[in-house]
Order: C-alpha cells, then sequence, then structure tokens
C-alpha cells in the first residue's frame, strides 16, 4: 500500500520552521486591529456621519457592518499570516546549509 501524502512528521516539522503558528497569531490579532477599526470608524461615526438613506435588511447598519467587520479581520488576518509565512520561507531558503555545502 503506498502512501500518496507526505509524513505528518515531515509536514509539523516543516510548520514549525517556517514558524507558522507564531506568524498565524500575529495575522489574527493585526485581523483583529484592523477589523475592529473599520467597525469602530463606521459605528462611532468618526469620520463623521454616512451621507445619504441607505436600508439594510435582516440585521440593521451595526449588524451589517459587524459582518463586514468579521470578514475583514478574517481576510487580513489570512493575508497577514501567508505574508509572514512566505518572508520565513524565503528567509529559510536562502540561509547556507551544511546539505549546500556538500553538494559542491
Amino acid at each position: 500500500m503506498s502512501e500518496d501524502h507526505p509524513d505528518d512528521a515531515s509536514l509539523s516539522a516543516f510548520f514549525v520552521a517556517l514558524g507558522v503558528r507564531r506568524n498565524a497569531a500575529i495575522g489574527g490579532i493585526a485581523g483583529l486591529v484592523v477589523g475592529g477599526g473599520a467597525y469602530a470608524v463606521r459605528v462611532l461615526e468618526l469620520f463623521g456621519p454616512v451621507a445619504g438613506t441607505r436600508e439594510y435588511p435582516v440585521f440593521g447598519p451595526d449588524g451589517w457592518f459587524l459582518l463586514l467587520a468579521f470578514v475583514l479581520a478574517v481576510t487580513s488576518g489570512l493575508l497577514a499570516t501567508i505574508g509572514l509565512t512566505v518572508r520565513s520561507a524565503i528567509t529559510r531558503l536562502r540561509e547556507p546549509t551544511e546539505n549546500h555545502s556538500e553538494d559542491g
């Protein structure tokens, strides 16, 4: 029986080497700050009231902007996590290792 998926231990070591847990924590905090900030700007009307009359069915304006703030927070957090992880991967690839010196 052949295995079509990578070894769980090697995948776990790969994620640890890239610092995915740390990057996810930083991304989550960044997402909460961006989403919370956007929600606060809208709900607290920090830049003044919204011009014009709009209808917000079911949830009302605060509910819709809370949902939008959640989506913004999640996507911002994921974008920050991906960016930090890619940066970690590039940094790890550029580091000289013993394996590279043995190849030459």
